[in-house]
This record gives structure tokens, sequence and C-alpha cells, in this order.
């Protein structure tokens, strides 16, 4: 077994802008917060390491004598342009040090401009587009006077029912891992201290997004390999792309709370990881050590967050509150507090809040810019997957009818935006409605809602739709869920499409016309009744603002469809967890053949054991054939590389994108390996009748894992490798890795 250092896959491109984005420690950054560490009370620093909202009634009267007394180190979510300019202006000119505050705001998909929400921009596999959607929301969120975002949340999870699930990249740490780092690099740009950068904060660190029974703030229980492996490899690439902060999660972790983890905050974080910026914890979650066990009371909460390596509390105050009486009792070593202080104090110099970056006055221009709103409608767009598309329905390019557009959300801005759209300007928001409408004319359009919303349960708006779609000849049915129903403290037991849509879909059926369902959700749902009835399923996610137009093109032709899922869809609730890249078993089941009939193996009785949708999995409106996959070499040392390739085929009759995709199995290890594991993907566009060679290469150290140890190796054995257009099929070849 050869032991190999830990890495992260990222292109040549994205580590040198990586490299540009971070910042390295300046030693004369490091004199000055020497300086000003030493002229400190130890309530000002204190104040350094509390973070409150900023209050409902604006700058009050006693905020700006505590901004005067360095009572806080941040403020956030609230304030005017002028209202921050001025409380900047008390902090800088009338506190005793001139220590700047820095304001903080939840910018997780776009500000002005609201883009697809996470989940549904990592549908598009594109991280050059997720970076230019970053950079943009840090250009509106700067011109507010907004200096740092609690973005990208980076949690692996693997479970739909979990409400925030909508706010991540998915389940596969590849992935996830790529498109932190774009998110970050987009945020951040070349510099912190460029006026329109703002500072990226990685969330929750860590395991978050296992939570028991996909209840928010729920306990996780996560091996420390499965830790090392899948949860904490978005985050070490979010550090490696130079991100500013993390903050530490709600959930208890493997018994200890994540918000005091030493093993999480100082080891990992801090020792491993070599981080110098600073954590913050989330909302109250210091406090929260209370309920979870962890602490008796708020002073053995303070003692327990600042020595587990929390460097400042969000809303709650055990450490203003507390911590110089635990210094006095020699209880806290105020080395500690030092410590989180200057780690504080580095990120406001970095990002040249002590003079050099000076606060706007102005508001902003209150539309977004025409290029936002383009790249909003084309990265929507390619986060579209087409589930089902059962003889061409679609596209409807030549389509000279009538359309049925049933379903309230076809025209709910504010729905269509998804979960955590703080800043949004819904004056700009195009629902497809709106859309359908300007592309085929009033006439041609037949709206009914059918429902009001997800709680309706009356059937009083059937009758209205039911004679829609006998008027058409086409009949487009918008289903899903409301923003409310995914995000923060928005977990769901079921998933299936809430209130009485299935009933409605199954009354429209009766009129014979071809039904074509969109689904809006925040996560996916089950919906095997109704893609079961419809010619064509399109998943949309909740798409932002320009969500409208970009569905618009897609059902019309003038875009094909690219996304793939980035995680995978259950039939049931009870597959749940449900993942591509989980280990086998002693009796694994099978599809077909012999084995198939076998009853003791790992399966369920009264549903397959097998995805609704796999992971990666997303069709198009033409067809690709895969062919002639082929490694070079076939025996590869430990330390080498390895080049796979195969041959794409574009053997329909459009234009349109596949997403190549890479996965490996090592067939025996010294730790069980998963069925297979994402290593890459390539976006390839092909003409009707083109052919392309696709090629991967792989260094051997790609193929690393965490031993019983911890140590992270590169073991000599036998490999499967695919060359597919998902995680459950492809084209399979094998190489052989040895000393």
């Amino acid at each position: 077994m050869v032991a190999r250092r830990n890495f992260i896959l990222v292109s040549v491109a994205a580590a040198f802008a990586a490299r540009r984005a971070s910042v390295a420690t300046s030693p004369e950054i490091e004199k000055k917060i020497d300086g000003l560490l030493k002229r400190m009370t130890l309530e000002e620093k204190l104040g350094q390491m509390s973070q409150r909202a900023f209050p409902r009634e604006g700058l009050t009267d006693q905020l700006r004598e505590e901004i005067r007394r360095g009572r806080w180190g941040s403020l956030f979510n609230g304030g005017t342009v002028q209202e921050k300019a001025e409380a900047q202006r008390i902090a800088l000119e009338q506190s005793r040090l001139g220590i700047p505050l820095i304001f903080g705001q939840d910018v997780i998909h776009g500000l002005a401009t609201v883009f697809p929400i996470p989940l549904g921009q990592a549908a598009s596999w594109n991280a050059e587009l997720v970076q230019q959607a970053a950079r943009t929301a840090a250009r509106e969120a700067s011109a507010l006077g907004i200096h740092w975002t609690f973005a990208p949340m980076v949690d692996i999870a693997r479970d739909p029912r979990w409400g925030r699930i909508a706010e991540g990249f998915g389940e596969d740490p590849h992935l996830a891992s790529l498109l932190a780092a774009a998110m970050v690099r987009g945020f951040q740009g070349d510099s912190l201290r460029d006026p329109s950068s703002i500072a990226a904060c990685a969330k929750h660190f860590a395991g978050y997004g296992a939570a028991e029974g996909g209840r928010d703030y729920n306990t996780t229980w996560i091996p420390e390999n499965l830790l090392r492996e899948v949860y904490l490899k978005p985050f070490q690439a979010a550090k490696e792309a130079g991100v500013a902060t993390f903050m530490s999660a709600f959930n208890c972790l493997n018994g200890v709370p994540a918000s005091a983890n030493n093993f999480l905050l100082r080891q990992v974080l801090r020792n491993e990881w070599k981080f110098d910026g600073f954590v913050v914890s989330d909302y109250t979650a210091i406090a929260e050590l209370i309920p979870h066990g962890y602490a008796s009371d708020l002073r053995e909460a303070a003692l327990k967050g600042i020595q587990g390596g929390v460097d400042m509390e969000m809303v709650s105050t055990s450490f203003y509150d507390h911590a110089k009486d635990l210094i006095n009792a020699r209880q806290l070593d105020p080395k500690l507090v030092d410590e989180a202080v200057r780690n504080i104090l580095r990120v406001k110099f970095r990002l040249g809040l002590f003079g050099d970056r000076k606060q706007p006055t102005a508001e902003p221009p209150s539309e977004p810019s025409a290029e936002a709103l383009a790249l909003a409608r084309r990265l929507a767009a390619e986060s579209l997957v087409l589930l089902k598309n059962e003889g061409n329905v679609l596209p409807l390019r030549n389509f000279a009818g009538k359309i049925a557009v049933l379903g309230f959300l076809v025209d709910s801005p504010a729905d269509q935006l998804g979960t955590w759209a703080i800043g949004a300007n819904l004056k700009v928001v195009r629902t497809p409605l709106a859309a359908l409408r300007e592309r085929l004319g009033e006439s041609r359009v037949i709206w009914a809602p059918g429902l009001k919303g997800s709680d309706d349960l009356s059937h009083g708006g059937f009758s209205a739709a039911i004679r829609a779609a006998n008027e058409a000849d086409v009949v487009l049915m918008f289903l899903g869920e409301e923003a409310r129903w995914s995000g923060e403290a928005s977990s769901r037991a079921f998933l299936n499409l809430p209130g009485l849509q299935e009933e409605l879909v199954e009354e429209v059926c009766k009129t014979g016309k071809p039904i074509i369902v969109v689904i809006l959700a925040g996560r996916p749902l089950t919906f095997q009744k109704v893609a079961a009835r419809a010619q064509a399923v399109l998943y949309a996610w909740h798409p932002g603002a320009m969500g409208g137009p970009a569905i618009a093109d897609v059902l019309f032709g003038e875009i094909a469809p690219s996304g793939k899922l980035p995680v995978t869809f259950p039939r049931a609730v009870g597959q749940i967890p449900i993942y591509y890249n989980h280990l086998n078993t002693g009796r694994p089941a099978a599809e077909s053949g012999p084995e198939a009939k076998n009853k003791f193996t790992s399966k369920y009785l009264d549903v397959s054991f097998t995805p609704e949708y796999p992971f990666g999995f997303g069709l198009s409106y033409t067809r690709f054939e895969y062919s002639n996959i082929r490694v070079s070499p076939a025996r590869v040392r430990l330390g080498g590389r390895l080049t796979v390739a195969a041959d794409l085929a574009n053997t329909g009759r459009l234009e349109a994108d596949e997403i190549v995709q890479l996965y490996t199995r090592q067939l025996s290890a010294g730790m069980a390996r998963p069925v297979r594991e994402l290593k890459g993907f390539r976006k390839i566009r092909l003409k009707p009748g083109q052919r392309q060679t696709v090629e991967f290469s792989l260094r051997t150290e790609e193929l690393a894992f965490y031993d019983s140890r911890m140590r992270l190796v590169t073991e000599p054995g036998r490999f499967e490798v695919w060359v597919a257009p998902d995680s459950a099929t492809g084209i399979k070849a094998e190489f052989e890795l040895i000393r």
C-alpha cells in the first residue's frame, strides 16, 4: 500500500484562478493586527467576535452608540445603502480604534438577479456558468454595501426529504467540489480588495446534509473515512479556491455539535488544511449547545464554542456575555480570544475595509442589467432536465395549434425564484405563462390554474382546467411545490406532488390530449403515476427570474435540453437514502437474469431497489451513441496516468449537447469501494451525424481513498471504468493499477 497526499481534482485553469483568488498571509497585515490586538480591550475583542442582524427599525441611536464602543464586529441581513455607509463611518471615525464592520447577507443564488437554486445550477454541470452567476451576484451585492455572503452551501445531501438539499449541489463529492470552487471564485473574484468582490463562506461545516430522517437541524452520524471521502471534499475544494470564511453547522456530528467540534474546526480546518480565515457560527448555534446536551448553560456554551474553534458568534451573545468571566476564572485561555480576533481582522484587512474600500452611498439601479438577465436565462435553460419524451412530442418547434397551460405555478413569480431569494426584484421575473403568451400570442394560450396552491383541496378549479384542455391541441401542466416547501426548516416526510395535483392530472388525462408536464421544485419528488400518464416530463427545479423564457426556449426547441441530475430520484420515500455511489453488498440484487428472482438479495418486496431516475440522468432531443471505449495503458503504475477514450455519435436529427461522464470502480481493496465513483465529465456539442472521440486523463492519485487508519492511500488492483450518459448505464472497460 502506497500513501498519497490529499488532493482535490481541479483543472489547471481553475487551480490558477484559485491561487489568484487566495490572498497569502501578509507580514504587513499580521504586523498591523499585532498592533491592534495590543491596544484592544477585552470587551473590544469580544465585540469583534459578535454579530447581530441589522435592526428592522434601521440604524437606531442605540446601535450607533454600540458601534462607537466596538460592541459588534459584524452586522447582517438588513440596512439601506445609506445606513450601512453611516454605520461604517461611525466604526471607522468614532470608535476608539477605527475597526470597520463587515456587512453580511444571504446572497445564495443571486440578489437582484435571481438564478436557479443551487441544486438547479448543479444540474447544468457547468462550472463556468456557476462562477459567472456568483460574480454577477457579487457585483450586485457589493453595490449595496455588502462585503460577505453566507454561501456557497456545499453540504452533500443524499436525502431529498431534507429541505436544504435545494441550497447545495447534490450528492456527488466530485461535482460538488468543482461547483463549490467555481462559486467561491465568482464571489471573490481575482482579489478580495476589488470593490466588486465579496467574501464567500463555505457552509455548513460539516455533515449537515446527512441529518437523520431528513429533518432539519437533526443529528448526523458519519464514519470518519466517509466524512473525509464524501462530506468534507467540497469544503476542502472551497478552501483550496481561497474561500475567506467558513460557517459551522447546526447539527451534532458523531456526538459533538459541529459548532463546538474541535476535530472539525481545529484539527481538520486549521491544522490539516491550514485555513487562516474566520469561522462564524450559524444563527444562535452556540446557544443551541444547551439543548444539544453539550453545555449546561450559556457560560459553558461560550467556553466550548470558543475552545472548539468558532471565531464569531451569530446573533446569540454568549461570547460577549461570558468570555470575560471565563478568562478571569482561568477556564478560558485568552490566547484563544486573540486567535479568533486575529482571524476576523485578517479577513477585514484582506477585504480592504480599513480605509481602502469605500462604502457605497447611493442606491444602485433598481433593475438588473441585460447581461445579468441573459446569463440567468442561459443558466436556467442548461439546468432543465428532460426525464421523458415519449414519441418525441417535444420540441414543439413547428406547433401551430392552441396550448392549454394548467397549474398555479406557471404564473407565480415568487415561487419560481425558490428558497433564499432575499433582495429579489420581482418586477423583472418572467414567468412561463408570460413567456408562452409572448411567443404564441394570447389567443393560442388558454390558461387555467386548476388549483390555487399546494394547500388548495378544492375541486372548484378542475372544470375550467378540463375545459381548457378540451379546447386545446396540447396540454402543458406546471406542477410541483411552492418555494416555501423547500429550503431551511422545510423538511418533508412524503415527496409526492402536494395537494390535489395528481388528481388534476388524472382528470385532464381523460380528455385524451397529449400532456407535457413541467415540474418546478426545490428537491427530487416522487411522481411516478404522473410520469406514466404524461408524454413528456421536464424537470425545472426553481429556475429563477428568467425561468419562464428558459423553459419556453427548451419546449420549443430553440435550445436542446442538456441538464443532468445532480442527485438520485427515488421511486418511493421508503428507498431513502438512495444514492449512486453506494457500497455493494454480499448479496447484491439483480434487475434481470436468474438472480432477479432470488428473494435473498438486498432489495424490497414491494418496490424495485433501483431509482426512478439515476444520478447523472437526462435526455436530449437527439440520440447519442457511445462506443469503442479503450484504456491506455491497460496496466498503469502507481503515480502514473492513464487515458480513457470513447466515441460519441449524434445519431439523431438535431444539434445538441451531451454531458459525457467518467466513472470508476476498484473491484477489491483494503476498504470496500463504491459501485461507481464520478471522476470526470465533459460537455460535448455535436451536429446530426457527427462523431467525436472523447478523452479523459486520469491520475492514479485520483483513485485514492481513506483506509481504516485515515491515511489517504492508493492501492494496486483491478478497476472497472465507464464512459456513460449517467451513473447506471454506459460502456465499460477494465484496467489494472500496479506497483
